[in-house]
């Protein structure tokens, strides 16, 4: 099985890193950074590079493909290159997924319209203008589309789709083996948990205008 994780500039690292390190530990896995040009692609922070070893045309056919969300998502919502690509690989794939606001490309490309589907809760509401239907889980599954909510929800998603793949047992045991057993010292890890004035502070420091 190829799976291709999708790179541009300004992606989310662990939106990234998360999936590769739970789905790319499928027996059968080859694993694949993409990218529009093949070479280091910096993330939202600038100080962190993945390379991209192959281009987007090098990977016509991947049999799951990732894409990571990112402040760098916003300026490919129109970009002819990846939604094209996007919508190419996705007549043949397997499982087509993102991480956080990921999900918002395969909406501009059309592949989520009348589809349930999550994102970063900052950028949820902004599906429906893409023709989403757009859910507060965390990972949410409609025929073959996976998408995970925000950043660390990646690494559940991975897990989650890996458990329908190669079984309950391989999942568990990667688990084990990454020992994922989240145990935060805050519950902030929602709007609906976090401090009010903590919501509002992201909300007002968003790209995200409210739709």
């Amino acid at each position: 099985m190829q799976i291709a994780i999708v790179l541009y500039d300004g992606f989310t690292a662990l939106d990234a890193v998360g999936p590769y390190e739970t789905l790319g530990r499928l027996p059968d896995a080859r694993t694949v950074f993409v990218a529009e040009r093949s070479g280091p692609v910096r993330a939202d922070t600038g100080s962190l590079a993945l390379t991209a070893d192959r281009t987007l045309a090098d990977a016509p056919s991947p049999d799951l493909v990732v894409v990571p969300g990112g402040p760098g998502q916003q300026a490919l919502m129109e970009h002819a290159p990846l939604l094209d690509w996007l919508r190419t690989v996705d007549a043949t794939s397997t499982w087509t997924t993102s991480v956080c606001t990921g999900s918002l490309l395969l909406a501009a490309a059309g592949l989520l319209t009348g589809r349930r589907a999550t994102s970063h809760w900052l950028a949820l509401d902004h599906l429906r203008r893409y023709g989403a239907l757009p859910t507060g889980e965390r990972v949410v599954f409609d025929g073959k589309y996976v998408t995970a909510a925000g950043v660390s929800s990646g690494i559940d998603m991975g897990l989650a789709l890996l458990g329908r793949i190669a079984g309950d047992d391989r999942a568990r045991a990667v688990q084990l083996a990454t020992e994922y057993d989240p145990q935060p010292p805050y519950d902030a890890g929602s709007p609906a948990k976090a401090p009010a004035h903590l919501v509002a502070e992201l909300r007002g420091r968003s790209r995200f205008t409210p739709s």
